[in-house]
């Protein structure tokens, strides 16, 4: 064999001469890859959106709240708690709202059986909070002065409560809090730092107080709010939220405890990336697992081409060229295998970010480093196979054959 040209085609005739075989082989680094691919570029799709949600939502959205552990299992902030938190010089905008308990909410009576086991959030909440939270409303309007003023009774429900209970936008609706019907006046839209909002009712802390409310979540005429949301300046949250267990205390005996929106969307991105390396962990087995069938399947075809060989070790060729042979099909595998691999990876990644509405991403590294991996894998595991056929000798080939 003069040339390297010849050598390459007789690997590659050695490929397509046995269609089912290769198959066999292409299937390890096709798996393998494409599950890697896959993995990073879905993670990374998801930290792509999820970085989009930030940047739209905003990192310095605080929630404080009173901690039950000092204040009793329904425990409370002082009446004051909001004018005490734009005490600190860093806080933009404050909004209160208090979580109710045991109100049961339905669309009409006749669904209350259904409704009454599955809890709906319910919170008296003030005329600030879609403007604290940042999110609109689909349609309608917030609570405001005028429904608080009259003690009307006036609710604003979430987007998924809204889908629920098959309400339409700009429809004039009604839903029952303990039995006692509420105009719905608006709808508001996904809250993503605070998704049981999605499917709350909002009414008025005036209102609240009129139909649900005992002593304990009352001072006086005021009521007590149990969570604040609050708005920090940029880059100062961290210094925002210890300030606010000070300022909302004072001294109290109540402890304030405060958390960063934001973090669960970071805690959800850790997830991910777990979830990631897990993946990626089993592409690499799958991988492996590959390159062991590519060393059997190749040992195999040394035992079924052993005529050849040894034709072709009668004519001359030397150990090191029926090696070549051997190594450069196995290069061939992995390089195909991870074409192929990259291209199911990149597919899966399309269908995952169509179906959950992400940023599509792709880090381009991943396409050459599959291709590179899969050859790797192949490589070593042809080694085996190639040394197996280089040590045969003409005679020995007519006992194998």
């Amino acid at each position: 064999m003069s040339t390297a040209s010849d050598l390459v085609g007789v690997a590659v005739n050695g490929l397509f001469a046995r269609k089912v075989r290769t198959m066999l082989l292409l299937l390890g680094p096709v798996i393998g890859v494409a599950a890697i691919v896959a993995a990073v570029g879905l993670t990374d799709s998801a930290k792509g959106d999820l970085k989009r949600k930030v940047d739209q939502l905003g990192t310095n959205l605080i929630e404080a709240s009173a901690a039950s552990s000092f204040g009793g299992q329904d425990a409370k902030l002082p009446k004051d708690a909001v004018e005490r938190a734009k005490t600190v010089k860093t806080v933009e905008s404050v909004a209160s709202v208090l979580e109710m308990q045991n109100i049961v909410v339905t669309p009409y009576a006749e669904a209350a059986e259904k409704f009454e086991t599955v809890p709906v959030p319910v919170l008296a909440a003030d005329s600030v909070l879609p403007s604290v939270l940042e999110v609109p409303l689909v349609s309608g309007r917030w609570l405001n002065e005028f429904d608080e003023g009259a003690r009307s009774r006036a609710a604003v429900i979430g987007v998924g409560l809204a889908r629920e209970f098959n309400v339409l936008p700009g429809e004039v609706r009604s839903v029952l809090l303990n039995g006692l019907e509420y105009s719905v006046v608006g709808i508001l839209d996904r809250v993503e730092l605070e998704p049981a909002f999605d499917n709350a009712v909002f009414v008025t802390f005036n209102r609240a107080a009129d139909d649900f409310l005992t002593d304990a979540a009352l001072d006086g005429d005021a009521v007590l709010a149990n969570k604040l949301y609050v708005r920090s300046a940029q880059n100062r949250e961290s210094d925002t939220a210890q300030a606010l267990k000070v300022a909302v205390n004072l001294g109290g005996p109540n402890e304030v405890q405060t958390e960063l929106k934001s973090e669960a969307l970071e805690l959800a991105a850790q997830s991910d990336r777990q979830l990631q390396l897990i993946v990626v962990s089993m592409g690499l087995l799958a991988i492996i697992v590959g390159g062991i069938g590519i060393a059997n399947v190749m040992s195999i075809s040394v035992i079924q081409r052993s005529t050849e060989i040894g034709i072709r070790r009668a004519l001359g060729h030397t150990r090191g060229i029926i090696a070549a042979q051997f190594i450069l099909e196995a290069i061939a595998v992995g390089f195909f295998g991870g074409l192929l691999g990259v291209a199911v990876g990149v597919a899966a990644i399309g269908v995952g970010v169509a179906v959950a509405g992400w940023v599509f991403t792709l880090q381009p590294m991943l396409v050459p480093m599959g291709v590179v991996l899969a050859m790797v894998i192949s490589v070593v595991a042809g080694l085996y196979p190639a040394t197996r056929a280089a040590r045969l000798e003409p005679l020995e080939t007519l006992r194998l054959g």
